[in-house]
């Protein structure tokens, strides 16, 4: 009988990760926790977060003193440790404008904005694509966005309007998302 401590002839164990490696991966772990407790609130809520985790956060904004603040973040990144990152960096992500998919909605959003406020007939074609987006919300938009460029003034109407675009883009979350 063969140990199963001892290899066959052939076969490679795994090395172990190196500390400098583990070490990198919990650092990698707190910077993320750092980039969570700088969202917003309505954000952060948005997140698929232990409530372990979401109070560690939320009690990080109440600390003001250096030494508490680094320990934690340093508890922070430990429970990141216990749950997969990957979904809270892809949404982070997402929310900064880094993915791919996130740059081609803002484009998208942008087309669909500039043909709104130039072309009347633009809002029956989006009515059609969306047909759940509050019709007369956006003739309002779109009324007071031709008044402001026309009247040289900022963009608040615009604004509004890309955000209602979005909301009617975005696909509503289902019953067992957030």
């Amino acid at each position: 009988m063969r140990d199963q401590d001892q290899e066959a002839p052939g076969e490679e164990q795994p090395e172990p990760p190196s500390k400098t490696k583990i070490k990198q991966a919990m650092l990698a772990l707190q910077d993320l926790g750092g980039e969570l407790v700088k969202l917003p609130q309505a954000k952060l809520e948005k997140l698929p977060l232990p409530d372990e985790l979401r109070r560690a956060v939320e009690d990080y904004r109440r600390f003001t003193k250096n030494g508490a603040i680094r320990r934690q973040m340093q508890y922070i990144g430990r429970l990141m440790r216990g749950i997969d990152p990957e979904p809270i960096a892809r949404q982070l992500s997402a929310w900064k404008g880094d993915s791919d998919e996130e740059k081609a909605l803002l484009h998208r959003i942008e087309r669909w904005r500039d043909r709104l406020i130039e072309h009347d007939d633009a809002l029956t074609d989006f009515l059609r694509d969306y047909p759940d987006a509050d019709a007369t919300q956006f003739r309002q938009l779109i009324r007071n966005a031709r008044q402001e460029a026309a009247q040289s003034k900022p963009p608040k109407s615009s604004r509004a309007l890309f955000r209602l675009i979005r909301e009617s883009l975005e696909p509503a979350p289902g019953p067992d998302e957030n």
